[in-house]
């Protein structure tokens, strides 16, 4: 597990992600979310102290434990599982900062639930994702998220405990003097890339590998964005697109768990901008109701790549913060269905408002669901002139 020295270390690197993730500066007195899992206390404690002593209001929340969740989506009415504690809506209103600590200690518990529950409690729960999403529109939420090392990961992700915890420790840069310092440098080589794929006044995007052929529209006003202190690690480039152009396939080579069930080998075909066949190896029944929980389920809120050179992951980890983030040998391209990212917006964010949003082609969805493919692909990008560039091929950005 973390040495005392590494969880003072992950914290300095998580504070690093929570005031770069904030538009604004954090102010004495400002109200900080903690939202950990059992198994992540000892992190949480350390961030706890950490956020007295910058002079903040930490507000620390327990999530569900395995065996509540299994009892509330298993066995909850539809009252229940779409309850809204009172205080909740207001004392989002006034957070400034949320640190999530991930430490699940089952990945599969609910593979007997319905996951149509998974998802009628998270659409009921979605105007208060929307009330972050304007907060942190206009300057006033930050926030990141970690993992922190579990039996149940590391058995999910055939690793031992203790080969699991070395790959924390090494994305995340506990190994370092300065983790602060480190991810300083990570965002310099990123905004390299980022300015660069924002110079190239990109019409769509055509990514093929085997198995793979998916086209999607950049859209009007976007910006890459990524490695902006929101995960700790990140590594990722990516853009929320205009949904409405979306066509091809898209095959996630790699697993996912979610929701505490587990699939492998997703195909989702996509026409006019919409899913219209899924397949999958293992938990299709599962990817079907995910992507039909509301109208926005079944189109695309995220386009990501990862250059290999830069990320410090390279084995699979059973954990989407890790995956998405995959460098290995070619790199990897996710892809999200369901809800979009404002900051991808390249005009004045407090300007953003829903009906702008959908003028432009940001989706809306309870769900956000990543799925990761890692095979050697090339990316082109159709440029507005005409001309068609390769912008990623063998797992790096090709500048």
């Amino acid at each position: 597990m973390l040495t005392e020295k590494q969880l003072e270390k992950y914290v300095e690197a998580l504070w690093w992600g929570l005031t770069t993730a904030r538009t604004k500066p954090y102010e004495k007195g400002d109200v900080i979310m903690i939202r950990y899992e059992a198994e992540a206390l000892p992190l949480a404690e350390v961030v706890f102290k950490r956020l007295i002593d910058e002079g903040l209001n930490p507000v620390s929340r327990l999530s569900l434990t395995p065996s509540m969740e299994k009892s509330f989506y298993g066995s909850g009415n539809d009252d229940q599982v779409t309850f809204i504690a009172p205080g909740d809506e207001e004392l989002t209103k006034k957070l400034n900062g949320l640190i999530v600590l991930l430490a699940p200690s089952s990945l599969t518990h609910l593979a007997d639930v319905d996951p149509s529950r998974i998802g009628k409690s998270a659409v009921a729960r979605k105007y208060i994702r929307d009330i972050m999403d304007i907060r942190e529109q206009e300057g006033e939420l930050g926030w990141t998220l970690c993992s922190y090392p579990t039996k149940a990961m590391a058995e999910s992700a055939g690793l031992s405990l203790e080969d699991f915890t070395a790959q924390i420790v090494k994305a995340c840069y506990l190994d370092d003097e300065d983790p602060a310092a480190s991810w300083k440098g990570v965002f310099n080589k990123a905004t390299e890339v980022k300015d660069w794929l924002n110079g190239l006044d990109i019409k769509s995007y055509r990514i093929v590998s085997e198995g793979m052929d998916l086209t999607v529209l950049h859209g009007e006003m976007r910006q890459w964005i990524g490695v902006s202190g929101h995960n700790i690690p990140s590594f990722e480039l990516f853009i929320s697109p205009d949904w409405r152009g979306t066509s091809g396939v898209f095959y996630a080579d790699q697993p996912s768990f979610r929701s505490g069930n587990y699939v492998e080998g997703v195909k989702l075909t996509f026409e006019n901008g919409v899913v219209t066949d899924v397949s999958a190896k293992e938990g299709e029944d599962f990817v079907k109701k995910q992507i039909a929980m509301d109208p926005g389920a079944s189109r695309l809120g995220e386009f990501s790549l990862t250059d290999r050179r830069f990320s410090r992951i390279d084995k699979f980890m059973a954990n989407t913060l890790y995956d998405e983030n995959y460098g290995g040998e070619f790199g990897n391209s996710h892809v999200a269905v369901g809800a979009s990212y404002a900051d991808t917006y390249a005009g004045d964010q407090t300007k953003l408002d829903a009906e702008l949003k959908e003028k432009l082609g940001y989706n809306s969805s309870a769900l956000h669901w990543d799925l990761v493919n890692t095979l050697d692909k090339t990316v082109y990008a159709k440029l507005k002139d005409g001309r068609e560039v390769v912008i990623y091929a063998k797992g790096e950005f090709q500048l």
